[in-house]
C-alpha cells in the first residue's frame, strides 16, 4: 500500500513503464513554447528521480513548503512528485495572482522555495521581500538553490498523514484559506475515481483530457491521481478553448473529459456539425451544467455528462456523483451518496429537511474516522476548522434538496440565494440560463434591495459586442429579459440588467461574490443599468 503520492506513481511506473503518462497537444505546446508529444511513465520516473536527488542534495526535506507556479505544464507533475518523495509540501500558485495576492500566499504558507516560470521570479521575490519571508527561487529546469533552513521534520519519513499540498480556496467572500491536504487525501481521491464504476468506470489505457488548472483539486487530485493509479494518460490543456475544443478532443484520442458548467453552454452555442459525435469520449466528469442544456448536449455529442459534488475541503471523503441511472438529467442532480458517505440536509432552524426542501448540505465520511479523505484543516486557523466541523459534520455552505427517491440536487451556495417576495432564487440557476443568450458573453447575478419585495434580481452582463449608446443598452437589456421570461419563472428573471466591461473574478475565474455583493446595489440608476422590473409579471395559467 502506498504511503505517499510518489510511492503510488513509482508503483505504476514499474508496472506500466512504456505507457503514456502525460500528453501535450500541439496547441498547448505552442502556447507554452514547449515540445509536444507524450511522456511515458518510465521517462517521467527517471526525471522525477533526478529531481529528487537534486532537491535532497540542496537540503530540502520533510516539513518544507515549495510553491509551484508552472501552469498546466508537465514540469508541475515532475516537481510535485519529486518534492513529495522528500516530504516537501507543494503550494500550487495560480499564474493570475498579482502583488497583494502573492504576498499573502508566500507569507501565509511560509514558502522555503518557489519553482516558477522565469518571467514571474521578480514578482515572487518582491512578494517574499514585502512580508519578510526568506524564500529561494528557481526555474523548472534550474538546479535547486540551497534550502534557506533545515527541514522542520527531516528526521521522519513522510507517510499518509504528511502534508502533500496546501491549496488555497478561491476566497469568493474573504481572504483565501489554506487547505492542508495530506497524502491520504490524494490517494483517497485517486482510489475513489479508479473504483467508482458505473458510467464512470475507468478502463485500462484511459486518456483523460482536462482544461481545468492543476492549481485546483479537480485536476490535481482527481484527474492526476486517477490516471496515476490506473496507468492512464493525462492530457492537460493550458485552458478551455471553445473554438478548438473538439479538435483537441479528437487529436488527443481522449476517452474522458472534465468540464465545468459554463463549458457545455459555450459549446452548445456553436453551429451543429457532422463531426459533433466523432470522438472516443465515453463520459464527461464535472459539475454545473445548465439543466436545460444537459439532455440536448448529451443527445448532440453522444456521451453523458456525469454531475458530481465535492469541495476542496471534502476531497473524496464525501464526494457524490450521478454515475448510475436514473441520473435525472436536467435537474441539477448529482446522484446519491454511497455507503462510505453520510449526508444531512439541515434547515436554518436546525431541523432535518423534508423531501425536496432546500437546506444546507452537511457531510462526513462513514465509519470510525469522519474526516477520512478530507482536508486536515485550515492552515493557522483552527477556529475556522472547528466551525466548519461543528457538531461532527462538515458544513458545506451549499444548498441542496433531496427527492423522494433519495437523489440529491444542487440549488446554490447558501450565500448566493436571493430572497424575493418570499421566493428563494438561486443565482447560479439564473446565470446558467442567461449565459445561453447569444448576446451574453459572461454574466453574474446578485441581489439588490427592494422596498417592496426585500430583494430584486440584478444581472451584471458582459455583452458579446460593444453597445453603442443608452438606446442600444436598453434594447439589449429588454431583449435579454424578454428571452429569459420564456425560460424561467417571472420572479427569477432580472429586474435590472447592468452592462459591464468585466466581472469581478477570483484568480481561479470564479465570480468574486463578495465584490459583486458590494457592487450590485450601486448599479441601479446608473447609466449602464437598464430597469426591467416592469417586464416581470406573473403569467396567467395557459398564457
Amino acid at each position: 500500500m502506498s504511503n505517499t503520492v510518489h510511492d503510488a506513481f513509482q508503483t505504476t511506473a514499474a508496472r506500466c513503464a512504456n505507457a503514456s503518462f502525460v500528453s501535450i497537444l500541439r496547441e498547448t505546446a505552442a502556447v507554452y513554447e514547449i515540445p509536444h508529444g507524450e511522456v511515458t511513465y518510465a521517462v517521467a520516473a527517471r526525471r522525477i528521480a533526478a529531481l529528487r536527488e537534486a532537491y535532497a542534495a540542496a537540503g530540502y526535506g520533510h516539513g518544507h513548503r515549495a510553491g509551484l507556479l508552472l501552469e498546466n505544464r508537465p514540469s508541475f507533475l515532475l516537481h510535485w512528485f519529486a518534492l513529495n518523495a522528500l516530504g516537501v509540501s507543494v503550494v500550487p500558485i495560480n499564474a493570475d495572482l498579482r502583488a497583494a495576492e502573492l504576498s499573502y500566499l508566500v507569507g501565509h504558507a511560509e514558502l522555503a522555495l518557489a519553482v516558477a516560470l522565469p518571467h514571474r521570479h521578480a514578482d515572487l521575490q518582491s512578494a517574499a521581500d514585502s512580508v519578510g519571508q526568506v524564500m529561494r527561487l528557481m526555474g523548472p529546469d534550474d538546479a535547486p538553490p540551497p534550502a534557506p533552513m533545515p527541514p522542520p521534520a527531516g528526521d521522519r519519513a513522510p507517510d499518509v498523514h504528511t502534508e502533500c499540498a496546501l491549496l488555497y480556496t478561491s476566497g469568493t467572500t474573504g481572504r483565501p484559506k489554506g487547505c492542508i491536504l495530506p497524502n491520504r487525501y490524494f490517494l483517497h481521491a485517486g482510489a475513489w475515481y479508479a473504483g467508482i464504476g458505473g458510467l464512470a468506470a475507468l478502463q485500462e489505457g484511459e486518456r483523460m483530457l482536462t482544461p481545468l488548472p492543476l492549481v485546483h483539486m479537480n485536476a490535481m487530485a482527481y484527474s492526476v491521481m486517477a490516471m496515476v493509479l490506473t496507468g492512464g494518460c493525462l492530457i492537460p490543456l493550458d485552458r478551455f478553448h471553445p473554438r478548438t475544443w473538439w479538435e483537441s478532443v479528437r487529436e488527443s484520442r481522449a476517452t474522458v473529459v472534465h468540464y465545468l458548467g459554463v463549458m457545455p453552454a459555450m459549446l452548445m452555442k456553436a453551429p451543429a456539425s457532422a463531426q459533433d459525435r466523432q470522438s472516443h469520449v465515453r463520459f464527461g466528469f464535472g459539475a454545473g451544467v445548465d439543466r436545460q442544456l444537459h439532455a440536448p448536449f448529451e443527445e448532440r455529442f453522444g456521451f453523458p455528462l456525469l454531475e458530481a459534488w465535492a469541495m476542496t475541503e471534502t476531497g473524496a471523503g464525501a464526494v457524490v456523483i450521478a454515475n448510475t441511472e436514473p441520473r435525472h438529467v436536467g435537474s441539477h442532480c448529482f446522484g446519491r451518496e454511497g455507503p462510505d458517505v453520510e449526508v444531512r440536509l439541515v434547515t436554518d432552524a436546525g431541523t432535518d429537511a423534508g423531501v425536496d426542501e432546500p437546506a444546507e448540505l452537511w457531510v462526513r465520511h462513514a465509519g470510525p474516522d469522519p474526516r477520512d479523505g478530507f482536508f486536515a484543516g485550515y492552515l493557522k486557523d483552527e477556529a475556522a476548522t472547528q466551525e466548519a466541523w461543528q457538531g461532527g459534520w462538515f458544513h458545506t455552505g451549499d444548498v441542496v434538496r433531496r427527492g423522494a427517491d433519495g437523489a440529491l440536487r444542487f440549488v446554490d451556495r447558501k450565500k448566493n440565494v436571493i430572497r424575493r417576495s418570499g421566493e428563494n432564487i438561486a443565482a447560479v440557476e439564473v446565470e446558467g440560463v442567461l449565459i445561453q443568450h447569444p448576446d451574453v458573453k459572461a454574466v453574474a447575478v446578485a441581489a439588490v434591495p427592494d422596498a417592496v419585495r426585500g430583494d430584486e434580481v440584478l444581472a451584471c452582463v458582459v455583452p458579446e459586442r460593444p453597445l453603442a449608446d443608452a438606446d442600444a443598452m436598453e434594447a439589449a437589456g429588454h431583449d435579454i429579459v424578454q428571452w429569459a421570461l420564456s425560460q424561467l419563472a417571472y420572479y427569477k428573471v432580472p429586474g435590472y440588467v447592468a452592462f459591464v466591461d468585466a466581472l469581478p473574478l477570483t484568480p481561479t475565474n470564479k465570480i468574486q461574490r463578495g465584490e459583486l455583493k458590494a457592487l450590485a446595489p450601486t448599479l441601479p440608476g446608473s447609466d449602464n443599468c437598464v430597469d426591467t422590473r416592469s417586464m416581470k409579471k406573473r403569467q396567467e395559467p395557459g398564457a
